[in-house]
């Protein structure tokens, strides 16, 4: 995919979004960055790259492996704390926790996210692989579409969309033109607008940086997620990342999403799973 810059791994808007400071052992500060929200809200991929890099500190591993994320309040642009706690260090796995907090209008600390993850090292894997997994079949990208190829933009703030470049197979765009196809799929084409490569902090995001599956289910609005789940395979080859997500099942107002994102190397190098909330009616 041809970017109109091209910015690496630390000097990216990503990169100085998702820093965080710290402030003291095991805490960090940090403001969130209202480039990143979707539908007036701050997108949960980023967040937890957020958390994800306030871990990468404070762990002896820098690596995520797998870290699971359960949002309890909406995080709003602006300043929050991260606070960590390291739950247990081993030689090849560390495990940690950690939290985002923001204040309300009287001063009082919420917690917005809490998470639960182990670290490692991902240049230290063995390279035997043995998988039946099969990257997902897209259109090339020229043949794909993208937020600027719609009629008219997402209704709030659509400022994330702005920072990512995001081609979708048209099989999975019925949805755009009024005829959702009820299977509940979404493939794209993903990278960051500026041209930064990924690494494992920005797989945290790809999970959870596409349209709603649900909206492929004949449903519109917010979606908003309960708990996600990531699995980071190893660290990801230079080039656009292809990313598809599937629903199964909704029921009860709640619906799953997992993805898989593979890289220009052909592997398999991030899964999710999520579970999010519909308006239903």
């Amino acid at each position: 995919m041809a970017q109109a810059s091209q910015a690496t791994i630390g000097s990216s808007e990503f990169d100085r979004d998702t820093a965080v400071t710290r402030r003291a052992e095991g805490v960090y500060d940090i403001d969130l960055s209202a480039g990143w929200t979707i539908i007036n809200a701050v997108n949960g991929g980023y967040l937890l790259a957020v958390l994800g890099r306030a871990l990468s500190d404070a762990l002896p591993h820098a690596d995520p492996f797998t870290i699971s994320a359960h949002y309890l309040t909406a995080s709003q642009p602006g300043p929050a704390v991260v606070r960590t706690e390291t739950v247990r260090s081993g030689r090849t796995l560390s495990t940690g926790q950690a939290s985002l907090l923001q204040y309300d209008a009287e001063g009082n600390e919420v917690e917005r996210i809490r998470v639960l993850a182990s670290y490692g090292d991902l240049d230290a894997l063995p390279d035997d692989v043995r998988t039946s997994a099969r990257p997902p079949a897209i259109p090339p990208v020229d043949q794909c579409f993208g937020p600027e190829d719609g009629p008219a933009p997402v209704p709030g703030s659509s400022a994330i969309t702005d920072r990512l470049t995001i081609k979708l197979d048209p099989a999975t765009l019925g949805w755009a033109l009024g005829q959702p196809s009820g299977k509940g799929e979404m493939r794209a084409w993903f990278g960051l607008k500026d041209g930064r490569d990924a690494d494992p902090f920005s797989l945290l995001l790809a999970v959870d940086a596409l349209p709603p599956t649900a909206f492929e289910l004949g449903l519109s609005g917010w979606v908003p997620t309960v708990e996600l789940t990531v699995h980071v395979r190893c660290r990801p080859a230079p080039g656009p990342l292809r990313v598809s997500v599937a629903t199964r099942n909704l029921a009860g107002g709640f619906l799953e999403e997992d993805a898989e994102v593979w890289d220009s190397a052909d592997r398999l190098v991030a899964q999710s799973r999520q579970l999010a909330r519909v308006r239903l009616g």
